[in-house]
């Protein structure tokens, strides 16, 4: 191959969609290629004229515009224009001018049909909006088998079940004679259950249990229990349970969430198995599910210390293994909160039991399940309106302190901005809470905006649910129904731009620390979250967590066609960015931060950060006009 083509080859082999193509079919572009030189200035190409080429940039940059003459988008290095017009009668659709001298290779109409019909990922590259970002998330998760990996998949043998009317002894010897370390408990039922299903006996039966080695030991023979004792008298209130055709990483989370071992796997309504810890542990090597569990045996704030070089090692080994954003947020949150309550188990433990009843609530990445590892603590306690502060206030004071000295301890720093429930202001009854988001809804201004984007996101870690929940439906049912809220809220949440230069470079951080940086998580993933939460409060979800949010969004078809896609994509794609550059620095005994350099950024991934900031920036926009200001 000579030099000229071999160059070529090597350089458009370096970007996508042309490098996931074959050794033969790279080959047939590189081959096929001419160069044409265009000066500052020049038009590339004019709306509605014939095109035979796909044209993709060596070098310069180019304006893409829309057909009114809009700016549509910024070109650079390794992109490619013309695929739009090649796939709708060969004629441009979207005009292009050389704003710096440029260097185009032109690849021909008919090889660029041979690699539409012979590559599905260059085909949907050019055939889909946002190709790049879509096609880099979706392959991440593709590679990961905890997403696709079925939780009966994991089981090895049917359940051993046993009526929940019988005694503690039967269910024993049952256990015993089967070998496992649980049974599960039926009750009878009749044909007109929803929640039955037909046993292979014939009858009816509802699943209502599932008793454990742990139970025996904690709920019988530790409170004075005989073998006599009846199994529907020791059961759990709340059964945690999991469909089959769920994925393991749905089985770990639940794991997680709940601090449970033992998970009942049901087909519809019947149960066919048992996951146990240990059977997602042998499957998936993080070691998080087990963090959860020494967590919660450990008896002091310096036993929860010692842990952190675990939690630290989970974190790198999780994205080692090519977990999402979603996963290794959720793993990395549902940490956190257990944390969070056994230093408040710790707590009480040494000052009694609470005066009034009460909830300890997080916010921010946690209450979003979408924590990494460089974070400090939002939280805050939602209180009983019988609490008397002259009476009450020290006991809560007490527990404030004792907790978030022993997270910041362990790594989760004091709030700069005082969100903490040692601050009296964010240590109230629910009354208070509730006229809290009444004024920050009815009344906006700076201030209140800013309490609105830490504490609607929130979520209920220990205590009484119930008090979170009811603010939740507060933010759900009113904010959607405030204009000005609404106007303001997108408006503030307009303050953090991405890093996009008026050209095609980045803008770079210059704080003195992180000079020649961009910030991933200021510049990049918060500004996508906030946006996220005015488009969430305005259709009235509930959900906390971004990703969920979307969800609804999409139900909802609040947003422009694919416009949900677009910000899912961009927010995963910008987040595995800053937690692997976290993992990287964690491997490299630094401290972790979310300032990235570009210039230690691979040429795809630099392309991919610019769409996904380019998204971000269309979302913002977008967001000023879906809700304006209200006239007076």
């Amino acid at each position: 191959m000579e030099a000229e083509v071999r160059e070529i080859r090597e350089h458009i082999g370096r970007f996508p969609p042309f490098d996931s193509l074959n050794e033969g079919l790279l080959d047939e572009v590189a081959r096929s290629v001419e160069v044409a030189y265009y000066k500052s200035g020049s038009t590339i190409q004019e709306y509605g004229e014939p095109i035979e080429t796909l044209r993709y940039v060596r070098s310069g940059a180019v304006e893409v515009y829309r057909h009114n003459g809009d700016l549509y988008n910024r070109l650079s290095q390794g992109d490619i224009l013309g695929h739009t017009g090649l796939m709708h009668h060969r004629r441009v659709r979207f005009p292009a001018t050389a704003i710096e001298d440029t260097l185009l290779y032109l690849i021909p109409a008919p090889v660029f049909d041979r690699l539409c019909s012979e590559d599905d990922n260059f085909a949907d590259f050019v055939e889909l909006s946002g190709p790049r970002l879509q096609a880099a998330v979706q392959q991440n998760e593709r590679e990961n088998d905890m997403m696709v990996t079925r939780v009966r998949q994991l089981l090895g043998r049917s359940p051993v079940s046993i009526e929940e009317t019988v005694t503690v002894g039967e269910a024993a010897r049952r256990m015993t004679d089967g070998h496992v370390s649980s049974i599960l408990l039926l009750s009878a039922t009749s044909a007109e259950d929803e929640r039955g299903f037909v046993g292979t006996d014939g009858g009816h039966w509802r699943l209502a249990g599932i008793l454990t080695d742990q139970d025996l030991r904690v709920r019988v023979l530790a409170v004075g229990g005989t073998t006599e004792t009846r199994l529907v008298d020791i059961k759990h209130e709340r059964l945690i349970t999991i469909q089959s055709d769920e994925s393991v990483y749905e089985a770990m989370m639940a794991m997680l969430r709940n601090n449970v071992h033992h998970l009942p796997v049901l087909h519809r309504r019947r149960p066919v198995g048992v996951v146990h810890l240990s059977d997602i542990v042998r499957y998936e090597t993080q070691s998080s599910l087990y963090l959860v569990s020494n967590i919660f045996s450990q008896t002091s704030v310096k036993g929860l210390e010692r842990l952190m070089p675990d939690v630290r090692a989970a974190f790198v080994r999780l994205v080692e293994e090519g977990a999402t954003s979603q996963m290794i947020g959720q793993a990395m949150s549902s940490i956190g909160r257990s944390l969070i309550r056994r230093l408040i188990e710790l707590a009480e433990a040494d000052i009694g039991p609470p005066p009034v009843p009460y909830c300890f609530m997080v916010n921010g990445s946690m209450a979003r399940n979408e924590q990494a590892i460089s974070t400090d603590q939002d939280n805050a306690l939602i209180i009983d309106d019988s609490f008397l502060p002259e009476e009450h206030d020290a006991w809560f004071a007490d527990l404030a302190k004792r907790v978030s000295d022993g997270l910041d301890a362990c790594g989760y720093t004091y709030c700069t901005g005082d969100i903490m429930a040692t601050n009296p202001k964010w240590r109230q009854p629910l009354s208070v809470w509730k006229r809290y988001f009444d004024e920050w809804i009815s009344e906006p201004d700076p201030e209140r905006l800013l309490h609105s984007s830490i504490f609607f996101d929130l979520e209920s870690v220990y205590g009484e649910e119930r008090f979170v929940e009811q603010l939740q439906d507060r933010i759900a049912t009113k904010g959607k129904q405030s204009p000005l809220f609404l106007a303001a809220l997108a408006r503030n949440a307009l303050y953090r731009t991405p890093p996009l230069g008026f050209f095609r470079t980045f803008v770079m951080e210059q704080d003195g620390k992180h000079n020649n940086s961009i910030n991933l998580k200021r510049r990049g993933t918060a500004p996508l979250i906030d946006v996220i939460r005015v488009h969430a409060i305005a259709a009235g979800s509930r959900a906390q967590n971004s990703f969920a949010r979307l969800d609804d969004l999409s139900e909802a078809k609040t947003l422009p066609a694919g416009q949900a896609d677009k910000l899912r994509y961009s927010l995963e794609f910008i987040a595995m960015v800053r937690i692997r550059h976290q993992a990287y620095d964690l491997r490299h005994d630094q401290t972790p931060d979310n300032n990235i350099e570009p210039e230690n950024v691979s040429d795809g991934e630099r392309h991919n950060l610019k769409d996904a900031f380019q998204v971000l920036s269309n979302a913002q926009k977008f967001l000023r006009f879906r809700y304006p200001m209200p006239s007076r």
